[in-house]
């Protein structure tokens, strides 16, 4: 009987070769002289095994990360940058598999199906990471805006990842920068600023509103 990972390997190595899925599991199974039940008892679906791919690669680079001594002491901004950098090098080891799961998506705005695993885990360990920043005041925290931070760094998310998988530069030195920016510019927005202080001041005015008439000249 076949293990999971035989499967899997099974799989990548049909869609990798072909440009496209085995025509079904019947056929598949046969090739691999193994029965549908032996499939079935790992597998529901061939668009099951890439969900799983997706799940394995983004779990263990969180875990990955997380043991790094220096860890704890990172900002959440280093945390979310160490993750997209490490994330990168760990699909470095799957970018054909990559791009073959993810070159037919054409919905700009929606999740692919092979991410439906990953998002919630992201958005998890994101939460998390928004969390700490928010308890040490590095982020700021805003009414309604705040449980959306998490949201912004999904969107973040998918733009590195198709960003990386379009990147023809040496090294992918383009996809390193997008992280940079992306990230850094994110967080920027997560953090206090001017913005934050006149609206502060506009709510003081408003709920001080008659000390301001007192004192018109």
């Amino acid at each position: 009987m076949a293990t999971a990972q035989q499967i899997r390997k099974a799989y990548l190595d049909y869609v990798l070769t072909n440009d496209e899925k085995p025509k079904s599991v019947y056929i598949f199974v046969k090739k691999l002289k193994i029965t549908e039940a032996d499939f079935y008892q790992f597998f529901s679906s061939f668009e099951s095994i890439e969900k799983t791919i997706w799940f394995e690669l983004t779990f263990e680079t969180i875990n990955k990360i997380k043991e790094q001594e220096v860890w704890p002491q990172y900002t959440a901004r280093e945390k979310m940058l160490s993750f997209f950098y490490s994330y990168l090098e760990n699909l470095k080891n799957e970018r054909s598999f990559v791009i073959y799961s993810l070159k037919n998506h054409r919905g700009k705005f929606s999740t692919p199906d092979v991410l439906a695993g990953v998002k919630p885990i992201f958005e998890n360990f994101a939460q998390e990471i928004i969390e700490e920043g928010l308890d040490s005041g590095e982020l700021a925290e805003r009414r309604f805006l705040s449980k959306r931070y998490k949201d912004a760094l999904w969107i973040q998310f998918a733009f590195i990842v198709n960003f990386w998988i379009n990147d023809d530069s040496e090294g992918f030195e383009k996809s390193d920068e997008a992280i940079e920016k992306g990230i850094n510019v994110t967080f920027d927005l997560f953090q206090y600023s001017p913005i934050d202080n006149l609206l502060e001041y506009g709510k003081f005015l408003s709920r001080n509103g008659k000390f301001a008439d007192k004192m018109r000249f």
